[in-house]
């Protein structure tokens, strides 16, 4: 039951259901998430090899490290740190309000939309997921019709393990995906591209539904002058390869000194042959998910190659497969802003490399452009990181890496501006997710009671020291 007809009826039985649990206890939100682990433990490589079919060739290593291994890491530290996040935090109270107290408690929200993108659909489904439930929720999904076998797969997992008032998947086209974004969730999480994101907050906006948008944009890596280069650049090919690149936080183009583009190719190629000796049959390397994002990377190409750009192969002689839609890895010398590889995010294997002639040029470029959801920069020199963290803005940053930030559990993820609001994981997944109430307890020896009409004398002495 995954059509438009159906999500009404769906999302009724589990807004209905979370009125009637306003706050579930610790002990049925820590059984849902041991239910969940257990769901992904038990049928791990059923979905490593679903994800496997929709993307023609997918790598099973790939998988379990980047989307299984999160998850399990997702669900330990949410259960491991639940009895904290739900108790009340005790706040501060102003000393003419003493001896009162105040708090802040964190409810459930209730019924919960979560659409989920095609190139991660385990980690992104059940990321969300987590902060979802640990917070208390009811949880609406809808996957992506570019992985059909992963998204049938995991609808019947969840339908087997949950009651379909507790977590329910829906699959189906775009057109379910705008019905299923019109219901008036009590929050809506969208991880996508930011066309699709601005459609997305559209719809939610006719119900006042908040939300939390993972987009994505170009994601720069910068190489600074005092970098270990070879470890910077074997991080940057390791974290652009990855999925073939279609990664939303993968570095989407390389900022580094005027001068050492050759290098940094004679280094790309040396990584490239040790990670991948033959692309064409490796097992671990990545299809592009289907012929219209092969397409579109072909255009990228084609366009480049066209207004003057070099293009050069890290293995060489290893040409593009439309049939199976592998496509090689390229850096692109040569590039301008006139280019579609400058202005679309890319979500593929081609790496464009832009030389600056000093950091104040770097940061310059970076912050003439929509800010990125991640950033990378490479350094040892201590006031040249602090200066790239202070002078820019993106939704996350790592230092001397590339991704890992995605990983930490006690860290939020999320974009900024273009490359989305909102964030979760971790504790901040669960006040995402949460109604934050402020809760004033008055106390029986409270003299607020001075504060009323009608005002006299009394009031005018009190109010003068309120004001002074």
């Amino acid at each position: 039951m995954s059509d438009v007809n159906s999500l009404e009826i769906r999302f009724s039985r589990l807004q209905r259901a979370a009125r009637g649990e306003p706050n579930p206890p610790r002990e049925l939100r820590a059984r849902r998430l041991r239910t969940l682990d257990r769901l992904l433990r038990d049928n791990a490589d059923a979905l490593a090899d679903a994800v496997r079919q929709d993307f023609g060739h997918r790598s099973l290593a790939e998988t379990r490290l980047l989307e299984l291994f999160p998850c399990y890491a997702a669900i330990s530290h949410a259960l491991g740190h639940l009895h904290r996040w739900m108790r009340p935090q005790r706040r501060g109270v102003s000393l003419w309000f003493q001896p009162a107290r105040a708090e802040v408690r964190f409810q459930p929200l209730g019924a919960v939309g979560i659409i989920v993108p095609w190139n991660y659909p385990i980690y992104l489904a059940i990321g969300p997921l987590v902060s979802a439930l640990a917070a208390g929720n009811r949880v609406l999904l809808k996957m992506s019709e570019f992985t059909p076998a992963t998204s049938r797969l995991f609808a019947e997992l969840i339908a087997g393990d949950f009651a379909d008032d507790e977590v329910s998947v829906v699959e189906g086209d775009a057109g379910v995906a705008q019905a299923f974004a019109r219901l008036p969730f009590d929050h809506l999480l969208f991880t996508g591209s930011t066309p699709v994101g601005q459609h997305v907050m559209r719809a939610a906006s006719e119900n006042l539904t908040p939300v939390t948008l993972e987009l994505g944009g170009k994601s720069p890596a910068i190489i600074g002058v005092a970098a270990n280069f070879e470890h910077a650049v074997e991080r940057i090919i390791v974290g652009k390869t990855l999925n073939a690149g279609q990664t939303c936080i993968a570095p989407d183009y390389v900022l580094l000194p005027s001068g050492q583009e050759d290098d940094f190719v004679a280094v790309a190629k040396r990584v490239v042959a040790r990670c991948y000796p033959d692309l064409g049959t490796t097992p671990d390397y990545t299809n592009i998910i289907n012929s219209r994002h092969f397409a579109r990377l072909s255009g990228y190409v084609d366009e480049a190659r066209a207004q003057g750009a070099e293009l050069v192969e890290l293995i060489p002689g290893v040409a593009a497969d439309p049939v199976s839609r592998r496509l090689p890895p390229l850096v692109l010398r040569g590039v301008n802003d006139g280019m579609r590889v400058m202005q679309d995010e890319i979500f593929g294997p081609l790496l464009p490399l832009i030389p600056y002639a000093d950091l104040a040029q770097a940061i310059t470029f970076v912050n003439s452009r929509p800010r990125p959801l991640a950033l990378y920069y490479f350094d040892t020199d201590a006031s040249c990181i602090d200066r790239v963290l202070n002078e820019t803005v993106s939704g996350g940053v790592a230092i001397n890496d590339t991704l890992l930030h995605i990983a930490q559990d006690d860290l939020p993820f999320g974009g900024v501006g273009a490359s989305g609001m909102g964030c979760y994981h971790g504790f901040d997944g669960f006040q995402t997710f949460s109604a934050i109430k402020g809760v004033f307890r008055q106390s029986r020896l409270s003299g607020i009671g001075l504060f009323k009409p009608p005002y006299g004398a009394l009031f005018e002495r009190l109010i003068k020291l309120l004001l002074r």
